[in-house]
C-alpha cells in the first residue's frame, strides 16, 4: 500500500500548509484514524436513480464505503466510509436566488473532492455560495469521525469528530470536535471544540459553548490517539448490526413499507419498528423499536431507538433519539444526542426546535413544552430552564438576549423565521408532503435506486487504490 501511503502524506502536507498560521499538524490525527490494512478490503458503491444526474469520475483515490447520488469527481483523496449526496445539485439553466438577485447556472453543478481525507464523513451538496454555482469543492481537507460537511465548500480545513460545517464556505480553518458552525463564510478561524455558532450577517447571532469537562466525557481527540467518549462508544456498540447488511449483496425489504416511503438498502431496522407514509429512512440510519409517523425522516447516521415520532419530524444527520416521544413537527438538529431511559423518558412537545449539537442525557423524566427551542447540555428540569426558551418569547427579542451560557443578539423573529423556512424546505425535499401525485421528494424518488459495487486493487503497490473509473449515463 505504498502508493496509498504516499497519497495520505501528500494530503497531510497540503492541509498543514493551509493551516500553518495555527502551527497545526494533521498527521498524527490522520495516521491514527485511518485503518490502512482495511482500506484494501472494503468495497465502495454508488447509488444510481433516474432522477439524479449521473457522472462519476474517480482517479488515484481510495473510496472505501462511499456512495454517491449525483455528479461527483474524486481525485487524490481517501473517502473512508463517507456518504456523498448529490441529490440537490443545480442543473444547467436553473436560476439561483440570492439577496434579491437571480443568477443563471451555466453548467450542471458537480461535487469535486480533491486532496482530501474524509473519515466516516457525510458530504451533502446543498450549495449556497453564489460565487461557485457550478462546482461544490472539498479540497486540502481532513475530517474525523462522523463529521458533517453540509452545503459547505471547504478548502484547507481540519474538522474534528462529530463536527459540522453547515451552509458555510470555509477556508483555512480548524473546526473543533462537536463544534457546529453556520455563519455564511469563515476564513482563518480556529473554532473551539463544542462551540455552536449560528450567524446571519447583521440579522442575528447565536452562540453557545459546552463546558470542556462536559464535552470531554462525550467526545475528545488528542494527537496520535483515536477519538474517545460516549458518542464513540454508542456508535461502536452497534457496529455489528451494520456488518450484516454490508456482508450480503441482496436484502429483502420488510413487507409493510408504504409505497410512498423509502427505506434505504443500507439502513438497519431492528425490533418492532413502524414506518408510516412519506417516511424517509436514509443510508446508515439505525431504527430499533421506532415508530415513524407520516412524513418523519431519519437522515444519514441517525439512531432512533425505543422512541415514537408522531409525524413530520426531522432528525438531521447524526441525530440520536433514545427512549423519547416527539410530537409532530419537531426538529432535531445535526449530531444531537437525546438520551432518555426507560425510567427517565423524554417527551418533546409539538413544534419544538432542538438546536444542532444539543446533548440531553437525562437523570429524571423530562417534558419540553410545545413550541420551545432547546440547546446545550440538559439532564433535568433545572437544566432545561437555563437552556430553552419559547419560540414566541425569542421572536420578540430585538437586541441582546442571554440565558445561561447562551448568547444571542439581533432579531429573534428573523432567527425563528430562518429556522422555520429551512424546516419546511427539508420536509418538502424529503417528500413529507407527497399527496400521491404531487410534491415528490427523496422518500419517493429514491425507491428505485440501484447500487453499483466497486473494489480496489487487492495486491501490489496500488493496493487500496481504486482504478480510474468514469461512469456516465
Amino acid at each position: 500500500m505504498k502508493q496509498l501511503g504516499n497519497l495520505i502524506e501528500r494530503i497531510v502536507e497540503r492541509i498543514n500548509i493551509n493551516l500553518r498560521d495555527f502551527g497545526f499538524d494533521a498527521e498524527p490525527y490522520v495516521r491514527e484514524t485511518i485503518p490502512m490494512r482495511q482500506l484494501g478490503k472494503f468495497y465502495a458503491f454508488c447509488g444510481i436513480t433516474p432522477q439524479h444526474p449521473i457522472h462519476f469520475h474517480f482517479s488515484r483515490s481510495n473510496l472505501a464505503g462511499s456512495y454517491f447520488y449525483g455528479k461527483c469527481t474524486v481525485e487524490h483523496s481517501v473517502l473512508y466510509k463517507s456518504d456523498v449526496r448529490g441529490d440537490e445539485l443545480k442543473a444547467k439553466g436553473d436560476r439561483f436566488h440570492f439577496q434579491g438577485s437571480e443568477l443563471p447556472v451555466y453548467d450542471d453543478e458537480v461535487i469535486r473532492i480533491k486532496d482530501a481525507c474524509l473519515i466516516k464523513t457525510l458530504v451533502h451538496c446543498y450549495s449556497h455560495d453564489p460565487e461557485t454555482l457550478e462546482e461544490f469543492l472539498v479540497q486540502n481537507t481532513a475530517s474525523m469521525h462522523y463529521a458533517n460537511i453540509h452545503g459547505s465548500p471547504v478548502e484547507g480545513c481540519f474538522i474534528g469528530p462529530f463536527g459540522t460545517v453547515d451552509l458555510t464556505t470555509v477556508h483555512d480553518s480548524i473546526i473543533g470536535a462537536f463544534a457546529y458552525v453556520q455563519v455564511g463564510e469563515l476564513s482563518h478561524q480556529n473554532v473551539e471544540p463544542g462551540k455552536v455558532w449560528i450567524k446571519a450577517g447583521d440579522l442575528f447571532e447565536f452562540s453557545y459553548t459546552f463546558p470542556k469537562k462536559v464535552l470531554d466525557n462525550y467526545i475528545s481527540i488528542n494527537p496520535g490517539e483515536k477519538p474517545v467518549g460516549i458518542f464513540i462508544d454508542f456508535v461502536r456498540s452497534r457496529k455489528t448490526d451494520f456488518q450484516s447488511i454490508f456482508d450480503v449483496v441482496t436484502l429483502k425489504a420488510p413487507p409493510d413499507i408504504p409505497r410512498s416511503a423509502s427505506l434505504n438498502r443500507y439502513a438497519v431496522i431492528r425490533g418492532k419498528s413502524h414506518i408510516g407514509e412519506n417516511v424517509l429512512v436514509a443510508q446508515r440510519a439505525y431504527l430499533k423499536n421506532a415508530w415513524m409517523g407520516k412524513g418523519a425522516n431519519a437522515q444519514e447516521n441517525c439512531y432512533i431507538i425505543n422512541s415514537r415520532l408522531e409525524g413530520n419530524n426531522i432528525t438531521a444527520h447524526g441525530g440520536k433519539i433514545i427512549h423519547a416521544r416527539l410530537g409532530k413537527n419537531v426538529f432535531v438538529g445535526f449530531n444531537s444526542f437525546l438520551r432518555g431511559t426507560q425510567d427517565f423518558p423524554l417527551t418533546v412537545g409539538p413544534g419544538c426546535i432542538i438546536m444542532p449539537h444539543t446533548i440531553m442525557d437525562l437523570n429524571e423524566p423530562l417534558k419540553i413544552p410545545a413550541g420551545h427551542i432547546a440547546w446545550g447540555y440538559i439532564r433535568n428540569a433545572k437544566d432545561l430552564a437555563r437552556h430553552s426558551v419559547s419560540i414566541k418569547a425569542l421572536s420578540e427579542v430585538d437586541g441582546k438576549f442571554n440565558l445561561g451560557a447562551m448568547r444571542f443578539k439581533g432579531s429573534g423573529a428573523k432567527f425563528v423565521q430562518a429556522f422555520k423556512h429551512r424546516i419546511e424546505h427539508i420536509l418538502e425535499a424529503n417528500g413529507a408532503f407527497f399527496d400521491g401525485r404531487q410534491n415528490k421528494g427523496h422518500a419517493q424518488k429514491t425507491q428505485d435506486i440501484s447500487f453499483n459495487i466497486m473494489h480496489p486493487y487487492s495486491k501490489g503497490p496500488k493496493r487500496g487504490f481504486y482504478p480510474t473509473i468514469d461512469i456516465r449515463p
